[in-house]
């Protein structure tokens, strides 16, 4: 039985059903053909299309294949992999709009390279892949290979076929929310600074903001819940930091507060940005 997998990539891959249907129709496929085909919405009588399959029952069939094609995505190919299949990866690509990018390339290349599987670029030549797949002999893939997983990320990250938008998310959201913060911070301590004193400005502005940072934060994924001691420890020291500037800039050097404020802010959020970013952040690596 050969099974083919298309992920859950919202974009269809309908030119590699195609060659496989061809194939079929030619007789050099006489197997058995399962297609998980994900949002791929393709029509044929010689292949069992589904377009979603329970990970329990995918993991059986995974299983139970002698041959795995599918797509450039390192899980995709993993499943193969960790159950000693052979393995046909053929990658997406920008150009036929099954992809944003051609990262697959990449990772086929690098999966290829180490002898785990066999690529098909060319999908006139799809006979001789199937030929060759016959006696592949794949090298067996050890899961705890991190230097290996390492040199993917090397590839994409080489290349730029991560959008910049991706390559910087935490950096870009957060620094949108850092500004926010800011701004708000900074009203309200102009706003309480003109009838109550330096100092209780300064704590009355950031325990305000302070609420609003912590709703800020939750929604975008920042841990909280499991790191409350560390996550107060942060939040009094910021505090610190911002009374401490505040005196050093306005006491010692003579700035006015609002400036201040400004000066202090900018600090601390890109202290806050470091520690948020490498503690609190949902996608731990």
């Amino acid at each position: 039985m050969i099974l083919v997998t298309l992920g859950t990539q919202d974009k269809e891959f309908t030119r590699l059903l195609k060659v496989i249907d061809k194939e079929i129709e030619k007789g050099n496929i006489k197997d058995k053909v399962i297609v998980q085909a994900g949002y791929t919405k393709y029509s044929s009588k010689n292949m069992e299309i589904h377009d979603l399959i329970e990970m329990k029952e995918l993991d059986n069939l995974v299983k139970k294949c002698d041959l795995l094609i599918t797509h450039g995505g390192v899980g995709s190919i993993l499943s193969g992999l960790t159950n000693n299949k052979k393995v046909i990866a053929a990658a997406r690509l920008k150009k036929y709009k099954e992809h944003t990018n051609d990262h697959q390339k990449q990772i086929i290349k690098a999966f290829e390279d180490k002898g785990y599987i066999l690529a098909l670029r060319d999908f006139n030549k799809f006979d001789k892949v199937l030929e060759k797949a016959k006696t592949f002999k794949p090298k067996k893939y050890k899961s705890n290979n991190k230097n290996f997983v390492k040199l993917i990320d090397t590839y994409i990250e080489k290349d730029s076929n991560i959008s910049w938008y991706n390559k910087y998310r935490d950096l870009t959201k957060y620094g949108y929310n850092g500004i926010i913060i800011s701004l708000i911070n900074l009203v309200i301590f102009s706003l309480i600074s003109s009838n109550t004193s330096f100092y209780i400005s300064i704590i009355l502005s950031y325990i305000l903001t302070l609420i609003i940072s912590l709703i800020l934060n939750l929604l975008c994924d920042i841990k909280i819940k499991k790191n409350v001691w560390r996550y107060t420890f942060i939040k009094i020291l910021s505090l610190i930091i911002d009374i401490s500037l505040m005196i050093i800039c306005n006491k010692v050097f003579s700035i006015v507060p609002i400036l201040s404020k400004t000066i202090s802010n900018i600090v601390i959020m890109i202290i806050s940005f470091i520690i948020i970013k490498y503690i609190f952040r949902k996608e731990d690596v």
